[in-house]
């Protein structure tokens, strides 16, 4: 018996075929057959999504051969987007010259790491140069249990570079090397689309809506989520020096606006948006305009942070006890543990004390980021937040 079937599988790695579940099926012929208690099945992996497999029943009363279909298994969360060097101050040499450490960054990767340490099963889309950066970010992917099989490598474009300058308050002000670099040249061609269509929750924001290549490519990942009804997050994460018009970059922020069901969103960004003055102005004229929007996450730094769902808007305050030192990465690590929550409740019925710890959870994530340098290994277990939560304000 010969047949072309389809079975999915769990894996501990995220990419990595390990152990295989089959039921039952029909050969071509319409042959019904079943893993029955006691069945032996002996797999062969050659290359490429099909895998041999060979069935040999107790007492040798049939044995038979299936070709089967591998389908990747179910993602928590897919996100599309920039992964760059973010090189950060870490002091003066003997010449007094400043410093500078290499840490691996880049805002949807920064939130899949958060996420991965929460035990979400993450996957990452984008691109990096055939160079000794991207060779690093691709470990520093695999190292932090995100999926890197999305990641594709250029030899033509390097990998891009961001120096950080930080103030006494840990706020930052970024120089990129990005004319060209490798993240902007992702065409729509190079987007896996199974990873797209096997997440829960897709994510992206609009760095990777500068140019022409990526934005494409983003909107076509961005429409296949559409098509197959995923959640879909969306982080504006605005970069002035990235955008050859501001116009342009709120165009973008808009399109955003009316592809997600949830989006975390800046107080600086909210205003820049709508042109509003104040925050509840500003999300009321986003409700009112985007009625996909479910969840708006608002934050303000050392102000706090606001949920709008609904008719709802909670306000939760940050955690001040801590020795801020860069706040890289705080923003991604709120976001990925607000994804947490949505993941285990989803956004159906949210009520005010769900939407109030999901804050003060989110709000202990990333002060305790503040409090390391760099961006994606920064990010805090959930046992650290718990204990920063226990400590208070």
């Amino acid at each position: 018996m010969e047949g072309v079937r389809d079975i999915c599988h769990t894996c501990s790695h995220p990419d990595a075929p390990s152990t295989f579940e089959v039921s039952a099926g029909r050969d071509k012929k319409g042959n019904s057959f079943s893993a029955m208690t006691g069945m032996n099945l002996f797999f062969l992996f050659p290359q490429g999504r099909r895998v041999l497999c060979f069935f040999i029943s107790p007492g040798l009363y049939f044995a038979g051969r299936f070709t089967f279909n591998i389908c990747k298994s179910m993602y928590d969360v897919v996100a599309l987007g920039e992964l760059l060097i973010d090189f950060t101050p870490c002091g003066i040499n003997d010449r007094e010259l400043p410093v500078y450490q290499a840490n691996p960054g880049g805002a949807p990767c920064n939130v899949l790491s958060m996420l991965s340490r929460l035990g979400r099963k993450t996957s990452f889309i984008g691109k990096v140069g055939h160079d000794m950066f991207g060779k690093m970010l691709r470990r520093t992917l695999q190292e932090e249990g995100i999926g890197d099989s999305g990641l594709v490598a250029s030899r033509e474009v390097n990998t891009t570079l961001a120096f950080v300058q930080i103030d006494e308050h840990g706020d930052r002000e970024f120089s990129f090397y990005r004319n060209p670099g490798a993240d902007m040249k992702l065409t729509a061609g190079e987007v896996d689309l199974e990873l797209v269509e096997h997440a829960r929750v897709f994510h992206f924001g609009t760095i990777s809506m500068t140019h022409d290549d990526v934005r494409r490519a983003t909107r076509h990942a961005v429409s296949h989520a559409r098509k197959k009804g995923e959640l879909i997050s969306f982080d504006p994460n605005l970069r002035p020096p990235l955008w050859p018009d501001m116009k342009l970059a709120r165009e973008q922020m808009l399109y955003g606006c009316g592809a997600c069901g949830i989006m975390k969103i800046e107080m600086e960004e909210l205003f820049f948006l709508t042109g509003c003055a104040t925050m509840e102005e500003g999300l009321r004229i986003l409700q009112r305009e985007f009625d996909n929007l479910r969840l708006i996450l608002v934050t303000g730094g050392r102000k706090g942070s606001w949920a709008a769902y609904e008719s709802k808007l909670i306000h939760q305050p940050t955690y001040l006890n801590v020795k801020t030192i860069d706040t890289t990465g705080a923003g991604d690590a709120f976001l990925g543990c607000c994804l947490d929550r949505i993941l285990e409740t989803g956004l159906e019925n949210l009520t005010e004390g769900q939407l109030a710890d999901m804050l003060l959870f989110a709000n202990a994530a990333a002060s305790i980021v503040t409090t390391r340098k760099g961006a994606i290994r920064s990010m805090p277990s959930r046992e650290e937040a718990v204990a920063l939560m226990a400590e208070g304000f």
